[in-house]
């Protein structure tokens, strides 16, 4: 076990790496810098800010230099704001967006599976086709669509819930559903196509034969196989979530870490969209990680080397 975790800290180290590199050159490769838009800076100051941030360096001096400080926990200080520390920023927005994501997933799973479990044990039956429809709906309309549809009918029309903004369970309700509308549907595909195959299985009908209880075979054998597949998509899902509330929160006025994104890239902030695409690639990362190790505490069929037994 110990060595199947540190394969996977490894490779995630070695992505981390990448995703650092390609974030520093795509910046760099940019026209422009944080400063060429500002107007009438006579080119002694132009200088000056160069100097003080580095930008008057060689690429490769830059870019060792930037490795150094992120070994070190540093993400730097914004270019446009003064005295904003990036790693100070992310830490004053994330929260927000944590919550956010948080409640989103778990809103996911918990409807996805339910729905997909009522789809498989009411197999082509009303809420078969009903789940089905939603699961479609859910898949083809994007989250910025469901946000704005959402917004119009509940905040506009009918006064249910607040427009914008992020200060009690109200607010949460509109963002919350707009963000885990699309995982609900493909978990709930998910857990109906893998609970069919596993109520068809011969061990069910061995354990229906042996008297055992429909609710402990569903409990034991038919659940717990069933969402294997739910198991494997939650680190894409955490993915889909974490960058998909990035525009979410544009629309409903969160105020979390998305809309300073939103923001930086506005302004060439280069710090801050570094930073903050870091922070979101070691979220991702930590996910994906997480979930392998899940993975096999679920299925014991996986062997810690990866494969599975004969």
């Amino acid at each position: 076990m110990v060595r199947y975790v540190a394969n996977k800290f490894f490779y995630m180290l070695v992505s981390l790496f990448v995703l650092i590199s390609a974030t520093f050159f795509l910046m760099k490769a940019i026209p422009g810098d944080p400063f060429t838009s500002e107007k009438k800076v006579p080119p002694e100051i132009k200088a000056r800010l160069y100097e003080q941030y580095g930008l008057d360096k060689p690429l490769y001096h830059q870019y060792f230099k930037y490795l150094g400080e992120i070994v070190q926990g540093d993400l730097g200080v914004s270019m446009k704001r003064l005295n904003q520390d990036v790693t100070h920023l992310i830490g004053q927005t994330f929260s927000a967006s944590l919550k956010l994501g948080v409640i989103a997933i778990i809103v996911s799973v918990i409807v996805g599976v339910f729905l997909g479990m009522m789809a498989a044990l009411y197999h082509r039956k009303f809420i078969d086709s009903a789940a089905m429809v939603l699961a479609v709906l859910g898949i083809a309309v994007p989250s910025f669509v469901v946000a704005s549809l959402l917004q119009y009918v509940f905040a506009y029309k009918f006064h249910m819930f607040p427009v914008s903004g992020f200060k009690g369970p109200l607010y949460y309700v509109l963002p919350v559903t707009a963000l885990s509308a699309q995982p609900i549907a493909f978990i709930a595909r998910l857990t109906r196509s893998s609970m069919l195959e596993v109520l068809h299985a011969d061990y069910i009908k061995t354990a229906k034969a042996k008297g055992l209880s429909w609710a402990a075979i569903l409990s034991r054998h038919v659940l717990r196989n069933g969402i294997l597949p739910v198991v494997t998509y939650m680190g894409p899902m955490t993915a889909n979530i974490v960058t998909g509330s990035v525009v979410i929160e544009q629309i409903f006025g969160v105020g979390g870490i998305g809309k300073q994104f939103v923001e930086a890239i506005g302004v060439r902030d280069y710090t801050v969209i570094m930073g903050i695409t870091i922070f979101y690639g070691v979220l991702l990362m930590l996910a994906r990680f997480i979930t392998d190790i899940a993975y096999v505490f679920v299925d014991p069929r996986i062997k810690l080397s990866g494969g599975k037994e004969g």
